[in-house]
């Protein structure tokens, strides 16, 4: 008989585990529906280029690869990125052992002594009584709704939220470094550009000088000769403030230490000595947009915030729980684990919310209002995925052709400049074309350095808007 109810007990249990997996209250995810631009559509084109995660490859620059490889090491930022997915790591495994049985041990010695005026016990029973127990407790609540499988659906979209929001973040780090060592290799050359600048005007200044102590030329041309010393010196001082500024900021990002920071200027190349440009098409598959991390990590958000609409509806329904003890009790110690000591628990409780002033209802609305601002923020970063790149596309392009436009105009100048040097020294030119010339002359240089800079910066904006990854 014992047998016979141990097996129907057990029959009753498998089927409600089983009917329980089949059963998931609330809604399944779907991704929003947005019209998407075609492939061959004017606003990003069909074309694609192969490339990597590691987009600033591209550049064929070992200090660059070095800086970007050294704040990937020790950001700050990242650090912390990292912690929260081992969080978030940790909160689904949370999750995962709610869907399975809990069991605990637990063992007590009692020993008590009742009083000889009012106990009740007969004739001959000892006052004193000492009770040793050892048991093993089960507890399982029957995931019968799917409160405990929306939770998990959850948890894991969160997961995935977390690890796309670091890869986000790794992405416009580098873009950061990027451009911060774009911006440092910029200034040297500004700052060398200056300085040639100021040695072209010495030269001419010395020159002068001699001419008018020996009453060749008037003050007036001396004077002008002066100022122009003093204009070209009067840039170096902002130039090397700004310097000091950006060398400072890139140390933060590389996660450098305050000594550091202040005392070891960052390593950098030259504009001389860089590399080739990383090509960029005229446009790329629009489905590369949607692999973008901040996309990624919007669309795990909405999914998790999806899956908890279930959660919260789950608590109309009824919550199964089963409950098993399994241990031994006896007076003696020594009689404890012996077969006439066994003892057994089992017991199913069913609890049904009947009424709770609404509470229900308000966490099932708030559920699906926060699933509904998810939607929207969703289909807002995809819109702003497309902007982006489209902006990007045209403003690596624009950026490419002034620096091909100032490089040319760079050229026409110096040689410019130097005719004006050939006329005046023939007396055809007043020392006004050669100031002018070499005015116009450091301005086409700066412009020049600083559409470089530009182009490049647009570069890593391109990838950054992209995804990192475009293949």
């Amino acid at each position: 008989m014992k047998n016979h109810i141990s097996l129907r007990t057990g029959l009753l249990f498998a089927s409600l585990v089983a009917l329980a997996g089949g059963c998931a209250v609330g809604p399944d995810y779907a991704r929003p529906v947005m019209e998407m631009p075609s492939a061959d559509a004017p606003t990003l084109g069909g074309s694609t280029l192969a490339g990597t995660a590691s987009w600033w490859l591209g550049f064929n620059d070992p200090v660059l690869n070095r800086t970007v490889e050294e704040a990937l090491k020790n950001n700050q930022d990242l650090v912390v990125a990292a912690a929260r997915v081992a969080e978030s790591q940790a909160l689904l495994g949370l999750a995962v052992s709610d869907q399975v049985p809990t069991v605990y041990a637990s063992a007590s010695r009692d020993r008590n002594r009742n009083s000889a005026e009012s106990s009740r016990a007969g004739p001959g029973q000892p006052l004193q009584s000492t009770t040793n127990r050892a048991v093993l407790n089960v507890s399982y609540e029957i995931d019968f709704w799917g409160r405990y499988r929306r939770a998990n659906e959850a948890a894991r979209a969160d997961l995935l939220a977390v690890q796309a929001n670091r890869d986000a973040l790794m992405l416009s780090l580098t873009t950061q470094v990027a451009q911060g060592y774009f911006n440092l290799v910029a200034l040297d050359a500004r700052l060398a550009a200056t300085r040639r600048a100021l040695a072209r005007a010495e030269e001419g200044f010395g020159l002068q000088k001699k001419r008018f102590e020996a009453g060749v030329i008037s003050e007036f041309d001396f004077q002008q000769r002066a100022a122009e010393v003093d204009a070209a010196r009067g840039l170096l001082p902002p130039l090397q403030s700004q310097l000091g500024q950006q060398e400072r900021a890139l140390a933060v990002l590389l996660g450098r230490s305050p000594r550091a920071i202040l005392h070891q200027a960052p390593e950098r190349s030259t504009l001389a000595a860089r590399a080739v440009q990383p090509a960029i098409p005229p446009g790329l598959s629009s489905d590369i947009l949607l692999r973008r991390p901040d996309i990624l990590a919007a669309e795990q958000n909405l999914m998790a915030a999806n899956a908890r609409i279930g959660v919260a509806r789950s608590a109309y329904f009824p919550a199964i729980t089963l409950t098993g003890l399994l241990g031994s009790e006896s007076t003696s110690l020594a009689d404890l684990f012996t077969g006439p000591a066994r003892i057994w628990n089992f017991a199913g409780n069913l609890t049904q919310p009947l009424w709770g002033a609404g509470r229900i209802n308000r966490q099932v609305e708030a559920a699906e209002a926060r699933n509904e601002q998810l939607v929207a923020q969703y289909r807002n970063a995809v819109a702003n995925a497309f902007r982006e790149a489209r902006d990007a596309i045209e403003a690596q392009s624009a950026a490419r052709e002034v620096n091909e436009i100032e490089q040319r105009r760079v050229a026409a100048l110096t040689r410019s400049w130097e005719l004006a040097k050939l006329r005046y020294t023939n007396g055809i030119a007043s020392q006004l074309d050669v100031i002018d010339a070499e005015r116009n002359l450091l301005l086409a240089e700066l412009n020049r350095i600083e559409a470089e800079r530009g182009f490049r910066a647009a570069i890593a904006d391109f990838y950054k808007a992209t995804g990192g990854r475009v293949q």
